[in-house]
């Protein structure tokens, strides 16, 4: 038997180079007892925390495969909530850094989380237009809403009642009744997508934020309210007939419906418009925790921020404007009395909600977040278009509030895509260069340690010892950068187009380049005078020029210097002499240009990737074409073969890295992680690490392991993977009483749920295989007249040699709550008998009463035709009815008695201490604290 390949498997070590991605938001969160300091933001897969004071990113959550697209931190402030593009929702906590909730319900990206004001509950809106509230204390669905037509952009809870309002980009704001989970207002008073809401004025008004330049505001009115007799002067609403709805002109012009008060909870009358200054839609709509500030932005670099007035306020305004008009009218009227002048003065929605400020960032704003100091001061913390996050603040207390730029995360990444990839000769540094700007990078720390100013980067390389880079740009010049002092050292005009590629020579003296001039030019490295010191410095000379028919995109050296690849934009690779320039070979096949090559260590193989999306593997002995690979589903971007090997490593715009073997022509492994195109990546001269760049703004490293791969394994796995990628897109179970498409189940159908239902399935098997071997030994017993010892099944030895019945139990606490429901719905009906016996055996014992409860009253939901009409299961039913009953009594029994100790006691230590409990306790203490401070600071001006 002859020995197989070995290779050896190359895992993603780290992402870097990224301050924050695109498409999801930024949220202030609360970490070690600070506010304002500290900011969540979606970076890729994960999260990562940034402290703005320091700069630095202090913690990331780790994500599995899927880009982040929503997040919301909890009330309290010890958890984050993250939504992903596959639909899930994961809940981590801020203090471990570990996520072990997870939700699984929506079939589209999450466009929206928003917590109720205790924290207890989760509203998530999706692209797939559903919104599901879920129970985050019991980890599970509460139910699912469904009525939007289109992507879900906002869901907020109210405070007061058990209501939740919705937007979608169908025009339609929604108002839900959560006691019984059904939508009771549809507002249509938009013309276009609603893009984002807010509720103000002590939930007395909502502000709608659509595709025009328009903030609508909506008065709420509670009929509970109106109704109410105790009420000086109750509001009047517009009488019609039952079931009737009279529509009307509103001031925006568009149709909006009146309901009929008799089964509403709500009315909502526009208020008015509030004009923004941007044309565009609104991007995003926030307000701040007090509920004072407001503000917006659209698709430019423009946050508006407004004022919301207190009652107080409004008060003192409209008396100004009282007197003002008093006193014109007494001008005007200089015969009357001024006390027979009737003014007549109108509040306006200006006069409520004024304009503060607008704050001007760097860059296109992608997503905002409000906080307002104990200080008074308004904190709003951006992400940018450009991989940038910025902090301002500003007081809107003050006159002509001026906006204040106070910290800046830049360090951290690129403003624009990574065109090019080196590293250094000693595997330590990487070399990324962008439009703008180059950075080098610690490998093994992923730290920044340099940045300098370039132009439009293409290509690059470490000059041979490691202290100077060469850079070649979008307009064809040469620019060599010293990396100790970061200053650059030279500019060379190379070229009259872009400089495409570059090459170092073998022997380390110099390199070639090639340009869109048709172009390729040789150079050699120099030592010069340095005009201002004595030393000399590096400089490069332009030696000899190969003009080619067509423009060059990319040149390689073959390894003994003697054969130079070029290849040219009619789809062709020439090979040519280095030292006479004389053509040797022509490589012809490739439909589309050749964008990338390689040759291998030995000069044996050349690899060609090309836009047609094929790599083609040549003999540069003699040119032929040894292999043709489909490699990639779009554009190969970048091949580069590993160091002394035959094995080499492609990259394409649809977002996968591929390794290959060039002798046996196999595909080795793929490397998944990008969420956009690949630009470029680079492998270490080692061979040990590969490092790549991506649309989506990520530097990424990937490392090899001493870990063998087996190809026939790796297939398998991949098989295996689109299996469960199959199992989890299937069609959900039919559930009887439910007509299809109208699945009200929170939960999602995926392999967790499928393996959890397995995994009953085989508790329920071992169970009956044991309860029938116990019969089987007690008649064995019986017949000997004696006491025989019975062998012990290894599986339930493994779990403390408990009982079969105890072992299902066990089955049952070790499933996710979130993923319950969803197990249950997929278990045939053939194990469902014996699991109701089992459920009366554990719950006359008292054990988990809530968590058996819940499977039972679900069993009984979806297979209730199927077990009413088995006479063997009436008896167990009846059963059932009888314990459920006592034992949920004596656990209600239990808990309320719980609750008035712990009500006895929070009054107790209320008395003691005479301040208000937990929150309200620590306000009040760092009240204390500020004024304690304040009349320090007197007594010291005193002294």
């Amino acid at each position: 038997m002859g020995l197989t390949k070995q290779y050896l498997r190359y895992v993603a070590s780290a992402v870097f180079g990224l301050i924050g991605s695109q498409k999801g938001n930024i949220v202030f969160v609360t970490l070690r007892g600070e506010k304002g300091r500290y900011v969540a933001v979606p970076a890729c897969e994960h999260v990562f925390i940034w402290d703005l004071r320091k700069g630095e990113k202090i913690l990331i959550l780790q994500g599995l495969k899927h880009e982040v697209t929503c997040l919301c931190p909890s009330p309290d402030g010890l958890h984050l909530a993250v939504g992903y593009e596959d639909g899930s929702i994961r809940i981590f906590s801020l203090l471990s850094g570990e996520g072990n909730v997870t939700f699984n319900g929506h079939k589209a990206a999450i466009t929206s989380l928003k917590y109720d004001q205790l924290g207890g509950r989760l509203a998530s809106g999706s692209k797939d237009t559903d919104i599901i509230v879920w129970d985050v204390i019991n980890e599970s669905g509460l139910y699912r809403l469904k009525g939007h037509k289109d992507a879900i952009t906002q869901a907020l809870f109210l405070r007061e009642k058990n209501l939740l309002v919705t937007s979608g980009k169908d025009t339609m704001v929604k108002w839900w009744d959560l006691d019984t989970q059904h939508c009771f207002k549809t507002m249509v008073g938009h013309r276009t997508e609603v893009w984002g809401l807010v509720l103000v004025s002590e939930e007395k008004r909502l502000i709608t934020g659509a595709s025009d330049s328009e903030l609508r505001a909506w008065d709420i009115s509670y009929l509970q309210e109106i109704e109410d007799p105790e009420e000086p002067e109750p509001k009047k609403i517009k009488e019609s007939s039952p079931g009737i709805q009279d529509s009307h002109e509103a001031e925006d012009g568009t149709l909006e419906m009146d309901e009929t008060p008799e089964d509403r909870i709500l009315t909502c009358r526009k208020a008015g418009s509030i004009m923004r200054e941007g044309r565009d839609r609104v991007v995003n709509l926030a307000v701040d925790k007090t509920g004072r500030i407001l503000a917006c932005h659209g698709t430019d670099s423009v946050l508006e921020v407004f004022c919301i007035l207190s009652k107080e306020e409004i008060q003192k305004k409209m008396d100004k404007k009282m007197k003002k008009a008093k006193k014109k009218a007494k001008l005007n009227s200089c015969n009357e009395e001024e006390e027979d002048l009737e003014v007549n003065v109108k509040m306006t929605l200006q006069d409520e909600i004024q304009r503060v400020a607008n704050i001007k960032t760097s860059a296109k704003i992608k997503s905002f977040d409000l906080i307002h100091t104990p200080q008074g001061e308004l904190k709003a913390v951006f992400l940018l278009q450009n991989n940038l996050v910025e902090l301002y603040s500003l007081n809107a207390s003050t006159p002509g509030p001026q906006p204040v730029r106070t910290n800046r995360i830049t360090i951290g990444g690129h403003r624009s895509d990574v065109r090019t990839l080196s590293f250094s000769s000693d595997n330590i540094a990487i070399l990324s260069a962008a439009a703008d700007s180059i950075k080098i990078w610690n490998r093994s720390t992923l730290q920044c340690i340099r940045t300098m100013a370039c132009e439009y980067a293409l290509c690059s390389f470490f000059v041979p010892g490691d202290r100077q880079v060469v850079i070649g740009t979008k307009t064809g010049k040469l620019q060599l950068y010293d990396l100790a002092s970061g200053n650059l050292l030279e500019t060379i005009d190379a070229h009259d187009g872009a400089l495409w590629s570059l090459s170092l020579s073998p022997d380390q003296r110099g390199f070639v380049t090639g340009g869109a001039d048709k172009s390729v030019k040789f150079w050699d490295f120099e030592l010069v005078k340095d005009e201002n010191s004595t030393q000399k410095r590096l400089s490069v000379k332009q030696t000899r020029t190969l003009q080619l028919d067509e423009e060059v995109l990319c040149v390689s050296y073959s390894p003994n210097q003697k054969l130079l690849a070029v290849s040219l934009l009619d789809c062709t690779v020439k090979i040519f002499y280095v030292d006479t320039l004389k053509f040797f070979l022509s490589l012809y096949g490739h439909k589309l240009p050749v964008i990338c090559m390689d040759i291998s260590y030995d000069g044996a193989l050349i690899a060609t990737g090309s836009a047609d999306r094929n790599v083609k593997i040549w003999g540069l002995d003699f040119g032929d074409c040894h292999k043709s690979l489909f490699a990639h589903d779009d554009s190969v971007m970048y091949l580069r073969f590993v160091p002394k090997s035959h094995l080499f490593f492609t990259a394409g715009k649809d977002r996968k890295i591929k390794q290959w073997d060039a002798d046996k022509f196999e595909h080795i492994q793929t490397l998944e992680g990008h969420h956009q195109e690949i630009w470029c990546l680079a492998v270490s001269p080692s061979g040990d690490y590969v490092v790549s760049s991506s649309h989506d703004k990520s530097l990424r490293l990937w490392e090899r392991t001493r870990e063998p791969l087996i190809l026939e394994e790796e297939k398998e796995m991949q098989r295996e993977a689109e299996y469960e990628e199959s199992v989890a897109k299937e069609d959900q179970p039919a559930v009887p009483g439910e007509t299809q498409g109208d699945n009200y189940f929170t939960g999602k159908k995926t392999i967790e749920t499928v393996k959890a239902a397995e995994r009953i399935m085989e508790a329920i098997e071992l169970y009956r295989e044991e309860t029938a071997k116990l019969r089987e030994h007690k008649a064995i017993c019986k017949a000997a007249g004696k006491e025989v010892p019975l062998p012990i099944n290894p599986i339930l030895m493994a779990y403390g040699n408990i009982s079969p019945s105890a072992y299902v139990l066990e089955i049952f606490k070790g499933i996710k709550s979130s993923e319950l429901e969803e197990s249950l719905l997929v278990l045939p009906f053939s194990y469902v008998p014996d699991i109701l016996r089992l459920f009366n055996e554990f719950i006359q014992q008292g054990s988990d009463i809530e968590l058996l409860c819940r499977c039972l009253f679900f069993l009984l939901r979806i297979h209730f035709g199927q077990i009413t009409s088995n006479q063997m299961l009436v008896p167990v039913i009846e059963k059932l009815k009888e314990t459920t009953i006592s034992k949920v009594s004596q656990v209600r029994d239990v808990i309320g008695f719980n609750m008035a100790g712990l009500d006895y006691l929070k009054r107790e230590c209320e008395a003691k201490s005479e301040v208000m409990f937990f929150a309200d306790a620590t306000s009040h203490l760092e009240e204390k604290k500020r004024k304690r401070k304040k009349r320090e600071k007197l007594i010291l001006t005193v002294t």
